[in-house]
């Protein structure tokens, strides 16, 4: 009854915003304070005794209703619902108590809500007729956020309120200036993973800035993907790096893996074949001041598996972890502080990341014969850096279908990763994991599928 006293007017007709639709005034009871000095120890004694208003979106002490009073500095407290100001049976032991010492008196108070009072949920709850039947899609709730910019994936059903869902979104959320809808899907009708969209709310302005890991990310949302709801996976995949490993980021997008390992003092190799992509991710790596640790590339990720394995294995590069000093200018340090420890780039990767769910697992054929015929390195040259290590580990993202246990989806996965390198591996294995990500469809989920390196695989003669 007190949720329905404080839920908005309905107007189903609503297409266009009228926020001055949303008006609403709610009879109420207040507790009159008489003395100022008594007001935070009757705010305390009643919110214990449960007789103030339990909702922290209405000011609890306010100016008293009586304006001669209120410019006096009369201040009352806001009771729950079911208080009655003249039916004393509806007042606590406690409250009777306050009222009967003098301290406070119950008055009747009229609660004026208005368009900023309600939220996002209710207005939209309020305007868009609910689903006719049950498996229907809900009235939509979440959006994707990059920086400024509120991403939608409206269904067809609700289009005819698409500029009123937006406009309500942006009026709720003070960060979002520009909301944009999906108008196709992610994957199938562009290899970018970029997608057409149209402005709802605000300008057509897609440059956005994202914090992520402690690590600032700057690129075009309209022409790179971005997904701020992969921040957890991102951070799940990167604490699994080592300072100083070498990493392989085959589909590296604006750089979600590659920076923040590079703030992990990782050396990585982050490629993507989207040139906007690489254009960012190198804008990123200098933004984030990782160079030392983060080269970018821009070629097709099947190639980049080979290429960059092989040029590992001769290229040279090295890292000195310097003291922090501090000096000033007019008192420099007589000698040059020696370093504390060099990191050496490894000539073979660790991990090798393949973020490209659609198609990524593909990607896997590429590891076969990895290290059998390099241009310039004997194959017993390359067995000779393995010894006393492992074999590397690949991380590569993959849709399938959903189910309670995962169990034929972990199998389909595996089945589909032997198959691209003539090799059996199963969920049961040592070292193999299909990491749940996050539902992405009604049916669709995506993984991670998580494995090392078959030494036979690489190895194998083609």
């Amino acid at each position: 009854m007190a949720d329905d006293m404080f839920a908005p007017p309905v107007n189903r007709a609503m297409k266009v915003l009228d926020r001055s639709f949303f008006q609403k005034t709610v009879p109420a009871s207040a507790a009159r304070i008489f003395k100022p000095q008594d007001i935070a120890r009757c705010r305390k004694e009643l919110q214990l005794s449960r007789d103030t208003l339990p909702n922290n979106r209405i000011q609890p002490v306010r100016p008293d209703p009586d304006a001669e009073r209120a410019q006096k500095g009369g201040k009352c407290l806001v009771l729950k619902p079911e208080i009655i100001h003249d039916d004393r049976t509806t007042w606590s032991p406690r409250l009777r108590d306050l009222e009967q010492d003098g301290t406070l008196s119950v008055i009747p108070l009229q609660l004026h809500l208005d368009y900023d009072y309600f939220t996002y949920s209710e207005i939209t709850g309020a305007t868009i007729p609910p689903p006719e039947k049950k498996n229907d899609d809900e009235i939509p709730q979440g959006f994707t956020l990059a920086g400024h910019v509120a991403h939608l994936n409206l269904r067809e059903r609700y289009w005819p309120y698409k500029h009123l869902i937006a406009t309500v979104l942006a009026d709720k959320n003070p960060m979002v200036k520009t909301v944009i809808n999906k108008l196709d899907n992610v994957g199938s009708e562009n290899a970018f993973r970029t997608f057409q969209y149209e402005v709802l709310v605000g300008e057509d302005d897609l440059n956005v800035e994202v914090h992520e890991q402690g690590c600032t990310f700057k690129f075009d949302f309209a022409k790179v993907y971005w997904n701020t709801r992969l921040h957890t996976e991102h951070e799940r995949v990167c604490s699994i790096f080592e300072e100083g490993d070498a990493i392989c980021d085959v589909t590296a997008g604006v750089g979600p893996f590659a920076v923040p390992a590079g703030k992990k003092r990782c050396f990585v190799w982050a490629n993507d074949l989207n040139p906007e992509s690489y254009n960012s991710l190198a804008n990123n790596v200098k933004l984030n001041k990782v160079g030392d640790y983060v080269r970018a590339f821009n070629s097709d990720g099947t190639d980049f598996i080979r290429t960059a394995s092989h040029e590992l294995l001769t290229a040279q590069h090295s890292v000195d972890i310097m003291p922090k000093t501090k000096f000033s200018r007019s008192n420099p340090p007589k000698d040059k502080p020696k370093p504390l420890k060099t990191l050496v780039q490894p000539r073979i990767f660790s991990h090798y990341v393949m973020n490209l769910p659609a198609s990524g697992i593909n990607f896997v054929s590429s590891f076969v014969g990895l290290y059998s015929n390099v241009p310039g390195v004997p194959v017993a040259e390359i067995k000779k850096l393995f010894e006393g290590r492992q074999m590397p580990m690949v991380h590569v993202h993959c849709f399938s279908t959903k189910s309670e246990d995962n169990v034929k989806e972990k199998e389909e996965i595996c089945e589909e990763l032997s198959r691209q390198m003539g090799y059996t591996i199963t969920p049961d294995m040592p070292e193999v994991d299909i990491h749940d990500v996050r539902d992405v469809a009604p049916k669709k989920r995506m993984f991670c599928a998580t494995f090392r390196l078959p030494e036979e695989v690489a190895f194998r003669q083609v």
